[in-house]
């Protein structure tokens, strides 16, 4: 592989490591609350080996690797270096790699997908792992996958036909995309058999196998959400068998559903109790009906000092984007911010009808939800998000309701050796710096809450029977004549849209935040402002900062689009990209990327905060009206094309601007966990340094891993 890029593949040097602060939220509640998060915090982290084994075929191994050379040192590096004789830079890059593993939970970022390989020489790690047998055997079992590969497709995940890695599809290099297909519509539309929780096998003789995650390996029948686990094809794979194989992962879930179960003793209500069981007869018996049931009982459960979700959830890492990837967290409400967002919650039906879309498209009633700041003790998974909209099953989010989160400690974790944003003009550094976190924060809500939360898909929800006038279909605002299209029984959002469904989901959720920040009444909810238009005072820096964050993100998507494949490896920085490009063709120099030198050295965003409203809003707001109707109406052609075009990288962003975002890169932030540790019936709080070594020791004492 050429040197250049080569280079884009290296680890951090350093990763951003930052402390999830969490004692004092934690120390607030009481014992009982205390024991419960302490149970679901354990049952998050119980699940880390299925995240690492959904990431690459190696990565559980480099994880043992890591943790083998811990104990053996007992966390004494310096003298694990002594004795191996490794210089202290080879030592240094050794334990920036691990930080950056383990905040990813795999060899491939979390927020991108693209494999990153150790700085440190294999001479090296091959004298650090001579420090005991262990380590040394692990070493040359991962020596050859740790770093790159010849060709760069093994570089980044998608489908395994095309020179990709995805371990959703293990053991099957040539399993095509199109078998996929075939599988997942059998299953999802003749057998009604959900995907989450899956993996699929093509073997050696050409037959299928769907790997069920579950501790038991042979649920009975009336345990099972399809009585059958084996079927012969029919049409273009006629002949072949389809088999399910439930117990993938059974060693992990039988531990998650163990503490979960230790959980139910400390819920504080009975719906927390219905919900732990549910998720528990889910995880031991792999049924995903039960996994439903839980998330009904979670919505249900308003207001908790603890809140908690876990299980197979967002589908963001499958090529084929229907199988989940492992993650759970517990964390503490933060009651002060919250009642900002119950403000937001309470007004959302004044401001929902302000979206580019009549009533038609729209839920015959919002459905309030529960939405919480939260401080997280616990995040289990590759990565940790700043905001959280689910359940994801449109069955329950249309007709029963969803929860909101944002984050707190997420948003606010602050890496002190920060550098100065890039492409942020030197004018505008200080609103942007001063404003940055709050218009983030307003952005998540109202992307989690409102984006997220509101629409309506036009249905045949059965044979012959419409949540809509089928007679007097409603009028397509973007054809200006009556609809043409819905979702058939059995289809979903997500089986007709496919892989692009979630990137273009992501897109619509952005633009409604977009869109309605512009409403000062909006930001007065949130504390800036009293209601009225103020572009020029402080709720018109925390806009101005939106607009000019959401650009910036669109520049620095780039970093993860690959010019080989000329594919995407980040949903959320696709969808940026698109209104970027919305951004810079809303006219009348709304905005535009101003550079004076060729190589784009002095490359800056360019926005006019005095036309966000007249330019910026109603391009964005068209954007948003095509791609809420498109989805709406199962208008797969129509919403792809559009969305192929907007997300299109042309050869003057390909050659020029890439380069320049490659080189201002900064790294992305990992995050040091507390750990819960109970000791002779007391619980304690173990934080720890936001270091590398403190982020593998979080780990290490993690010994039920």
């Amino acid at each position: 592989m050429d040197d250049n890029i080569l280079k884009q593949y290296l680890a951090d040097d350093p990763p951003s490591v930052v402390p999830l602060n969490i004692r004092p939220h934690f120390e607030s509640l009481d014992k009982e609350q205390q024991l419960y998060a302490h149970h679901i915090s354990r049952a998050c982290f119980a699940g880390t080996r299925i995240v690492l084994r959904q990431v690459s075929s190696e990565s559980e191994s480099i994880y043992d690797f890591i943790m083998t050379l811990y104990h053996q040192c007992k966390g004494n590096w310096e003298h694990l270096r002594s004795e191996t004789g490794v210089s202290e830079v080879a030592l240094r890059q050794f334990l920036l790699y691990s930080a950056q593993f383990l905040g990813n939970l795999g060899n491939y970022k979390s927020f991108g997908d693209a494999k990153f390989i150790p700085r440190v020489s294999e001479e090296d790690l091959a004298a650090l792992s001579l420090a005991s047998p262990e380590a040394n055997r692990l070493f040359i079992k991962i020596k050859d996958s740790l770093y790159a590969s010849k060709t760069i497709p093994p570089m980044h995940f998608g489908y395994p036909n095309a020179g990709h890695i995805s371990t959703y599809y293990p053991d099957s290099p040539d399993i095509t995309k199109e078998e996929i297909t075939l599988i997942s519509e059998f299953l999802s539309e003749e057998k009604k058999l959900l995907p989450e929780n899956t993996r699929l096998r093509k073997t050696p003789d050409g037959d299928f196998e769907v790997l069920i995650a579950s501790e038991i390996e042979l649920p009975s029948a009336k345990d099972r959400d399809v009585p059958e686990n084996e079927w012969t094809l029919t049409g273009k794979l006629e002949g072949k068998k389809l088999k399910l194989v439930y117990g993938d992962h059974r060693k992990e879930m039988g531990t998650i559903a163990d503490e979960l179960e230790q959980a139910i003793k400390y819920a504080a209500n009975e719906t927390e109790k219905k919900m732990h069981e549910q998720y528990v007869r889910s995880f031991r018996t792999g049924s995903l009906q039960a996994y439903k049931d839980s998330q009904r009982y979670w919505i249900k459960d308003k207001k908790p000092m603890v809140e908690t979700d876990i299980g197979f959830v967002e589908t963001y890492r499958d090529p084929h984007g229907i199988r989940g990837e492992w993650e759970g967290f517990a964390a503490m409400v933060n009651q002060e911010r919250t009642r900002a967002f119950g403000k937001l919650v309470d007004a959302a039906p004044k401001y929902i009808p302000k979206l580019p879309w009549s009533k038609d498209f729209e839920k015959d009633e919002f459905l309030s939800p529960d939405f919480t700041s939260l401080e997280v003790l616990t995040f289990a998974g590759s990565g940790i998000p700043a905001g959280i909209n689910i359940p994801n099953y449109d069955d329950i989010r249309q007709t029963e309701g969803f929860k909101n989160v944002s984050l707190g400690n997420v948003l606010n974790a602050k890496d002190p050796n920060e550098v100065a944003p890039s492409f942020v003009r030197d004018e505008d550094l200080e609103v942007f710096k001063r404003c940055r976190d709050d218009a983030f924060e307003v952005q998540v809500g109202l992307h989690e809450l409102l984006g997220h939360g509101c629409g309506k898909l036009l249905q045949e929800t059965s044979p012959g029977q419409y949540n809509f006038d089928v007679k007097n279909p409603p009028i397509n605002p973007v054809t200006k004549s009556p609809v043409t299209s819905w979702y058939k029984p059995g289809q979903t959002w997500g089986s007709v849209f496919g892989s692009v469904a979630s990137s273009y989901e992501e897109c619509r959720a952005e633009t409604v935040a977009m869109a309605l920040c512009c409403d000062f009444e909006i930001l007065s909810i949130f504390g800036f402002g009293n209601g009225t238009d103020d572009i020029n005072g402080t709720p018109g820096d925390i806009l101005y900062a939106a607009y000019l964050q959401m650009a910036r993100a669109g520049v620095c998507a780039l970093e993860f689009w690959d010019p080989k494949s000329r594919k995407w490896g980040q949903i959320h920085m696709q969808a940026r990209f698109a209104i970027l490009q919305t951004f810079l063709g809303a006219g009348s120099s709304f905005c535009d990327l101003a550079h004076s030198k060729d190589d784009l050295s002095d490359l800056s965003i360019k926005l006019d905060r005095q036309k966000i409203l007249s330019h910026g809003r109603p391009a964005v707001e068209d954007l948003l009206q095509k791609l809420h109707i498109y989805k709406a109406t199962a208008d797969l052609e129509a919403g792809q094309k559009m969305y192929d075009q907007l997300t299109h990288v042309d050869e003057f962003f390909a050659s020029k601007v890439r380069p320049e975002v490659l080189r201002r890169k900064q790294p992305r932030k990992v995050y040091v966990q507390a750990n819960t540790v109970l000791k002779g019936g007391e619980l304690e709080l173990k934080e720890y340094d936001a270091t590398p070594e403190g982020m593998i020791r979080s780990f290490a004492e993690r010994d039920y891993i």
